[in-house]
């Protein structure tokens, strides 16, 4: 583990309040895709940097997929283990890219080539221009919502994530899981003291019950179609049961146990967008392997039967 400071990698813990919580830093790059600006939606102009074990990167791919943008944004794939130098760009495992743009061996590269005297965490997604050289975005939710709308010109199918009609319940519902569910995976696995833990424990299965009772009565988060939102909640549900359940001690209980949440996770999974951009060899060499003060022996634990091609019964759901 590491960051940038001041363009000089150093090597460095992650950060936690006094009383152990876990807190994750800001994003660094803050710029958007839009018309007339001067970064403008073109074919061939753009480049994500992703890991496909990273959910918040997940979340961007399964945009790309399924906005049909695959042929208009380039895409290079880190290696699945991340260790004191960070996030490597070698090719030297399967589905892992290297990099063709810039020829970088380390993703901080990436960013010190927009920013020469960077002080930030080097974390992916990364969207990178082309033609200004430059990191666009490193903000996953920024840049799902860019790929969704922004890059939609550009795009070949015609579907929107987040429609004018529900815009403002997709970004609540975005909110309301995040803290408790996306970021309580983390808050979970990188407390430093038990109090942090059960704090972080007590909200993220509180609000799993919550969504789980939601689903019983609606096919996805937003009412009858897929959104953003069901995006968000997507990559943090499938690392669920075969990594976080282990190796986050988010042990409780699993997701397979949770009805609702389970045949929602089965229905999203065998949609071809999310089942092809979710990569069970990266996902689980990254966690298992990449946190030595959690794991120390570099054991991966086997991997649970999820049953997920088994029929998700939720066709006659309501949108209510």
């Amino acid at each position: 583990m590491g960051r940038l400071i001041e363009g000089q990698w150093v090597e460095d813990a992650y950060r936690y309040d006094e009383q152990g919580r876990f807190q994750r830093e800001e994003s660094r790059f803050r710029a958007w895709i839009e018309p007339n600006s001067t970064f403008a939606a073109e074919p061939d102009r753009y480049h994500l940097y992703v890991s496909l074990a990273c959910p918040w990167a997940h979340r961007v791919l399964i945009a790309r997929k399924l906005k049909g943008l695959e042929s208009a944004v380039g895409l290079s794939v880190v290696h699945p283990l991340m260790r004191n130098q960070g996030w490597e760009l070698r090719d030297d495992f399967p589905g892992a890219t290297g990099d063709p743009i810039l020829g970088a061996r380390y993703l901080r590269e990436i960013y010190t080539a927009a920013e020469p005297q960077a002080t930030t965490r080097v974390s992916v997604p990364v969207l990178w221009d082309q033609q200004r050289r430059t990191v666009v975005n490193n903000e996953s939710r920024e840049l799902l919502r860019m790929f969704n709308h922004a890059l939609a010109p550009i795009a070949e199918h015609d579907i929107d994530l987040a429609p004018p009609d529900r815009i403002e319940e997709v970004d609540a519902t975005i909110d309301a899981i995040y803290e408790p569910i996306n970021n309580g995976v983390y808050r979970c696995g990188f407390a430093t003291t038990q109090a942090a833990y059960d704090e972080a424990a007590e909200g993220l299965f509180s609000a799993l019950e919550q969504w789980d009772e939601v689903l019983g009565k609606r096919r996805y988060l937003c009412g009858d179609r897929l959104t953003e939102a069901d995006i968000c909640l997507y990559t943090t549900l499938i690392r669920f049961d075969a990594v976080y359940a282990v190796h986050f001690k988010c042990s409780q209980r699993p997701i397979r146990e949770h009805p609702h949440l389970y045949g929602y996770l089965r229905e999203l999974y065998q949609m071809p967008a999310f089942r092809e951009t979710t990569d069970w060899a990266h996902i689980r060499h990254h966690y298992y392997l990449s946190h030595p003060f959690l794991n120390p022996t570099g054991i991966i634990a086997r991997m649970p039967d999820l049953g997920l091609d088994r029929p998700h019964g939720r066709e006659g759901l309501s949108a209510k």
